[in-house]
């Protein structure tokens, strides 16, 4: 993350994304698969690590291979095989959603995962209680811990959507974007930008 300051003078907290160049490596149609959509791919890959359908698949757009392939139904523009995506179909002050892949975590208490306070305090008898869980539900009815019960496990790794960041500026010759606030996932991870 960086910051960049406003016209008012206020300094907004601010991410940059590397957005593009996106090569358009098939066009759905309806009538053929069923539904509309743009397939994009980014991200150089050398031509011995990819599987010889996918290299196919890029040569038929006329392009060398790419290490990420996404679909984005109801694409407000008009694409054809082969053409380039840039940051330019962005403007400033537009607001977009960002989806990635949240940080792993790896398996966690209840404390952190879900923000539990512990069991009481450190007195009146309490011997290594300050971190657990409490109780898990009723005795012989029903005999079963309930699904869903908030327990320790794995955190982070999810898919999350961070709504209405703003575009606060656009660097065109390097198709780079910035976006107030943050983003989910680790420097270098990949995500899609929704309009």
């Amino acid at each position: 993350m960086t910051s960049v300051y406003s016209a008012e003078g206020k300094n907004v907290p601010c991410t940059v994304i590397e957005a593009g160049p996106c090569v358009v490596t098939q066009v759905k149609k309806v009538d053929t698969d069923g539904y509309d959509a743009v397939q994009l791919a980014y991200g150089d890959k050398r031509e011995k690590n990819t599987p010889k359908a996918l290299q196919g698949h890029f040569k038929k757009a006329n392009t060398s291979p790419k290490r990420k392939v996404v679909e984005f139904q109801d694409f407000e523009e008009e694409k054809n095989l082969g053409d380039t995506i840039t940051v330019e179909m962005f403007e400033e002050g537009d607001w977009v959603d960002v989806v990635g892949t949240s940080k792993g975590k790896g398996f966690q208490g209840v404390v952190k995962r879900h923000g539990f306070h512990g069991v009481g305090d450190a007195t009146h008898g309490q011997h290594n209680r300050l971190r657990a869980p409490g109780s898990l539900g009723a005795g012989s009815t029903p005999s079963r811990v309930m699904k869903g019960m908030k327990m320790a496990g794995r955190m982070g790794g999810d898919r999350v959507k961070q709504q209405n960041l703003k575009v606060v500026k656009i660097y065109s010759d390097k198709n780079l974007i910035v976006v107030s606030g943050s983003i989910p996932g680790a420097k270098g991870s990949f995500v899609l930008i929704e309009k």
